[in-house]
């Protein structure tokens, strides 16, 4: 037997929980308090008026049994009627004695027939549908048939259902009101999570603390929070591009130095050097750099692959691109245009130096879009997947070092520029091609 999980069907926002809270109890005690007033308080007042009712009735009846004949039963009746203020009259028929008519959501009605029923007896028909604000009344007598036709408003409470309206207008009053007041309390933590959620996508929102006072609390604990970490973001940034700017003036002057000397092999190995050297400052530059400054644009994620697979091959590298058969109508993407290339670009170029075959295909998903690169080299082995995003970090047994001469950051800033966008970088198993597969995965 399959378990029910509750929690499957709760509301999801906290507005809508919050709402819940509020208006459920609100509603079952309307239902509660319905119920217990229309069986303890309108059925109360309609059998205790019923039994007055049923009473005089009894006495007519008796009135009629005691008079020798029709006729003076009769006058009896014209006479009590008078005091009574309830019209009476005597008949001959009974065919249609002990049979009650009322509708079917008439609760007070009922407590009317079941009342007048145990109090005079089996032989006592109802009538409360020909005319809803008159009881037509019929008792069976030894002279014939007594027929009383008495006002509603004496055998049942008026206007049972005027509570109820009253009670359920009240209700949707404090509704309206509540979910005013809950919007309204709710809104700054909106603006909390909105600007938190911005923030982590590498934008800074301006944001005022509002609200109670522990939502307040909250945000200038946030807003403290990200001006320390701007201010380290920013303190990295000019370090590495601070430190890379020294190292590359000295590198220049020793690439003029060797360009001047003749064809040697050791100037040979040394301009080598001094290229990979340059390769490493670009590295750490790219990773300094991120996605600092650059606002996100709409860009055709199609054209972004195209873009990246031009660039490779202009280098000399051959790669597969894999683009949708059917291209969607709307193929654009709220990103960074030029941190994403530069994540695709490094993704590539690690595989370009591991592998022989590379590809990169586009998959245009409902709510994502996924850049995949693939290639035939040695790959990466699963336990070791998380460790190798961090940075400066490479893998001696995986992915040939011989062939790369990179610092370990092109993973780690495919990671960063991922996470940036609200994304994710997984690291799995090319099943084509036998090689990594990298999938860079990025909202829409």
């Amino acid at each position: 037997m399959a378990i029910i999980d509750p929690k499957r069907y709760m509301p999801r926002s906290l507005f809508s929980r919050a709402a819940l809270i509020v208006i459920l109890p609100l509603i079952i005690l309307q239902v509660l308090v319905s119920i217990v007033f229309v069986q303890r308080h309108f059925e109360g007042v309609t059998r205790q008026m019923s039994r007055s009712i049923a009473r005089e009735m009894a006495v007519a009846q008796q009135v009629i049994n005691t008079s020798p004949t029709a006729e003076i039963a009769q006058l009896r009746l014209i006479n009590l009627a008078r005091p009574l203020a309830m019209p009476m009259d005597l008949a001959e028929t009974v065919s249609d004695v002990g049979q009650s008519r009322r509708r079917w959501f008439d609760l007070s009605g009922r407590a009317l027939v079941e009342e007048l029923r145990s109090l005079l007896g089996g032989e006592v028909s109802v009538d409360l549908v020909d005319d809803p604000r008159m009881v037509s009344v019929r008792l069976a007598t030894e002279k014939g048939v007594l027929s009383a036709l008495i006002p509603r408003v004496r055998v049942t409470a008026t206007n049972p259902h005027q509570l109820l309206v009253v009670m359920a207008l009240a209700s949707v009053i404090l509704i309206v009101i509540a979910t005013l007041f809950l919007r309204n309390q709710i809104r700054p933590i909106l603006d909390l999570a909105n600007v938190s959620e911005a923030f982590g996508k590498g934008r800074s929102l301006p944001y005022r603390p509002s609200g109670a006072e522990e939502i307040r609390r909250a945000g200038s604990t946030f807003l403290s929070m990200r001006s320390r970490l701007e201010r380290q973001i920013e303190q990295r940034t000019q370090m590495l591009t601070g430190v890379s700017h020294d190292l590359r003036t000295p590198l220049t002057r020793m690439k003029l130095s060797l360009e001047l000397m003749e064809d040697e092999p050791e100037a040979k190995a040394m301009m080598r050097d001094v290229n990979d050297m340059e390769a490493m400052l670009d590295a750490f530059l790219d990773f300094a750099k991120g996605d600092h400054g650059e606002e996100p644009i709409f860009a055709d994620t199609v054209a972004l692959a195209r873009d990246v697979a031009d660039r490779s091959r202009r280098g000399g590298a051959e790669i597969d691109l894999r683009l949708p058969d059917h291209r969607p109508a709307d193929a654009s993407v709220m990103l960074r245009y030029n941190a994403t290339c530069r994540a695709l670009q490094n993704l590539v170029g690690n595989s370009l130096n591991y592998g022989s075959e590379v590809r990169l295909s586009l998959r245009l998903l409902p709510k994502t879009c996924e850049f995949i690169v693939e290639d035939d080299g040695p790959g990466i082995p699963e336990d070791k997947r998380d460790e190798v995003k961090k940075p400066f970090l490479r893998l001696d047994n995986s992915r040939n070092l011989n062939k790369g001469g990179g610092v370990g950051l092109g993973l780690s800033i495919a990671q960063d520029v991922a996470h940036a966008h609200g994304g994710t970088l997984e690291l799995g198993d090319s099943s084509d091609l036998g090689g990594l597969k990298a999938t860079l995965r990025l909202p829409r």
